[in-house]
């Protein structure tokens, strides 16, 4: 017999949250081992998050948690309850492109797309830890989201350009 008491009943496996994405509540019952990528893709259906390597490795699933950029597929669910969330579907306002997409464009920042938008909230995520913006610095801090076409040398640019105009 367990000096203790009983053994606790087998632990939960599926909980009620509530998130802010986008500055839009939402309530979800999700599975303890549901990650944010697959919250917001699956059951919220923001696709703008993309599902790269699953290991945190390339940056394709970037967000930003009130302000502060973090890996989506590393997150579970659970851990950003009531937490603000922010994805690429949320940065334009009222229709317009926030600056730093304004700046991808401009500076052609991309090739194939798929690792931009994970590239741009990285790029807004530094921006707001109020990193320098020379070139060394950008591609330190920036060096977890990986662009396989190997535009980097754009996405510099357009970083560099969006932290001189203030975004």
């Amino acid at each position: 017999m367990d000096s203790q008491g009983p053994l606790p009943s087998t632990p939960a496996s599926r909980f009620d949250i509530g998130l802010i994405v986008n500055g839009t509540s939402h309530r979800l019952a999700v599975d303890a081992r549901t990650t944010l990528l697959d919250a917001l893709r699956d059951r919220l259906h923001l696709t703008g998050t993309k599902r790269g390597c699953d290991l945190g490795q390339c940056g394709a699933c970037t967000v930003l948690l009130e302000g502060r950029r973090i890996n989506a597929c590393l997150t579970l669910a659970v851990m950003v309850h009531g937490r603000a969330i922010t994805t690429i579907e949320g940065i334009a306002t009222d229709g317009e492109l926030h600056p730093m997409q304004t700046a991808f464009v401009q500076h052609d920042a991309f090739q194939c797309g798929y690792c931009t938008p994970g590239q741009i909230m990285s790029a807004i995520g530094l921006l707001n830890e109020s990193r320098t913006t020379d070139e060394a610095t950008i591609r330190e801090h920036m060096s977890g989201n990986i662009c396989r076409c190997g535009a980097y040398t754009n996405i510099v640019a357009a970083v560099r350009d969006a932290a001189a105009r203030g975004s």
